[in-house]
Parts: C-alpha cells; structure tokens; sequence
C-alpha cells in the first residue's frame, strides 16, 4: 500500500469500525431465538462491513470488480470481471495466508 493511499484506508477503517459497531448493535437488539429473522434484520450490515473490510484489505481489486462486475456486458466485459475477481481472491488469500502464519508463531 502505498503512502497516498493511507489516509483513505484510515478514514475507511472507522468507516469499518462504525459499521462493525452497528452490527453489534442489531445482534443485540435482535433476540438469538430469533434465528433467520435475526440474520435477514441485520444482513444489510453485515454485507456493508463484509464490503468495508474487503475494500480496505484489497482496495484497487474490489473497485475493478465493483467496476466491471456491476452490469451485464460483452463477452469481454465478462472475461474482464472473471478475471478481476480472481485477482481480488488471489489478494484475499494472501491476506488470510498472512494472518494464518501470523497466527501460528
């Protein structure tokens, strides 16, 4: 990552923290015998902090599938989501790899 990029990922973070504090919250306030009532309550948080993490972690990886996964297209523009999205996993692995050895020692 690189110098001019940290003040975005910052200011995203809270952006995480404020969302991951929401979810929390809805989890809370929904009773766990609630069971799938309670995951459709607060699913629009979660996908919203599973975003946020996703953007921050991999940042130019998620706008390039956000950018050409968002509609349907050509057969170029489909060959070019498919790829995206297989960077964006490469990109995720490799930060799960490394929290994984971390992890370990």
């Amino acid at each position: 990552m690189s110098e001019a990029q940290l003040p975005t990922t910052m200011a995203n973070l809270g952006e995480c923290n404020r969302l991951q504090s929401a979810l929390t919250d809805c989890h809370k306030r929904i009773s766990p015998g609630r069971g799938r009532g309670r995951e459709a309550a607060c699913r629009h948080l979660n996908r919203g902090l599973a975003e946020c993490l996703v953007s921050v972690a991999c940042p130019d990886e998620w706008e390039a599938v956000r950018s050409l996964c968002g509609s349907s297209g050509t057969g170029l523009k489909r060959s070019q989501c498919q790829e995206a999205q297989l960077l964006l996993s490469i990109c995720l692995s490799s930060h799960q790899h490394r929290l994984n050895s971390n992890a370990d020692q």
